[in-house]
This record gives structure tokens, sequence and C-alpha cells, in this order.
């Protein structure tokens, strides 16, 4: 798929975007164990956790034809401030929508979104098995950091966790602290 031209826009979130937002999020809660939520999130309360990542990170939406078919945000990883550089990145695509580009592209504007407000590590947590998100990760330049076995249950089984961490290219090699910036937008 070539992406500098899809058949969609990628643009940030908005509150108003709760109900598709859950629409694709619920699918995946109610019916696998990529999610750990174990009840629907309601359109209101999905509205509420966009405005609140959006007052200090930010929310991304894939839009066609005025349907949403995917979403990436990140936010805190952990609150104590010797975390303040490293955040939390998820992405969700509308299952008639997967295998067409629409995670790369919001992976990669997540990405750049995040470097932009001064973020240096980004986290991703994979309920595992789910071999398309862990190739997804590696395919961004996510290495493999960590499993932690059985530490999720779903569905009457336990669940291990992978963690990859995507870092800053300059950060590698740089243990001088980064300065974020203090905008929201």
């Amino acid at each position: 798929m070539d992406l500098t031209s899809p058949n969609y826009t990628i643009r940030r979130a908005t509150p108003e975007d709760a109900a598709g937002i859950a629409a694709i999020y619920n699918g995946y809660v109610e019916t696998t164990i990529i999610s750990f939520e174990t009840a629907p999130v309601s359109v209101e309360e999905m509205g509420r956790r966009i405005q609140d990542r959006l007052a200090s990170y930010d929310w991304l939406v894939a839009e066609r034809q005025g349907q949403l078919i995917g979403y990436a945000y990140y936010g805190q990883f952990r609150a104590r401030a010797a975390y303040d550089h490293v955040v939390e990145s998820t992405v969700y695509i509308a299952k008639d929508a997967v295998g067409q580009g629409v995670g790369r592209r919001l992976y990669a504007d997540i990405i750049e979104s995040a470097q932009a407000k001064g973020f240096r590590e980004i986290l991703g947590v994979i309920a595992l098995p789910n071999d398309a998100s862990e190739q997804l990760h590696a395919r961004m330049g996510f290495v493999l950091v960590g499993r932690l076995p059985r530490v999720g249950y779903k569905f009457g089984r336990y669940i291990d966790v992978s963690f990859w961490q995507w870092s800053l290219p300059e950060a590698i090699d740089n243990d001088t602290p980064t300065t974020r910036s203090e905008e929201t937008n």
C-alpha cells in the first residue's frame, strides 16, 4: 500500500469522536484478550478519556469517508517524576481496516507527535499472543525488551504481556535529560 496517498485521513481526535472510538475499542474488549478491560466502555467515559489525553499528550484518529477506521494515542506511563520522559502508546484498528497500513501510519504520526512534545521513550504493551501487533511494533522500530508471564486474566485464562520500547534515536547513546515542551497542542 502506498502510505503517501492513503484513502483515509489522520487528524487529532476530539471528544466528539468518542462514539466511533468506543465502537472500535469495544469490539476488542468484548471478543479478544488484546484489551484487559472486561466490560465495554461507554461513549461518555471514552469522551472523558480523550479529553484527558489531549490535555498533555495526543490522540489521533484515522477516518475514511466520515467513518473512523482506527485510532492511536499515548499517555503517561507511570506517575512518578522519573518517568516524565516516557509515554505508553496504544493503537486500535477497525476490523475491516486491518492490513491496510492504517496502523503504521497512525504509529508514525504518534511517534512524531511524542518527539515534538519532548518525549524520548515510547512503550508498547502487548497482550499475547498478538502477532500482528508485535510485527507492527518491530516494523516501527520498537525493540522487544521484556515479557511478563501470566499477569493478565481474561476469558478464563492467564495472559502474558510483552513490552516493546522505541527510543528517540539520539537518546540511545545520550544520558542527557530531554526538556519537554509544556505545550499541549
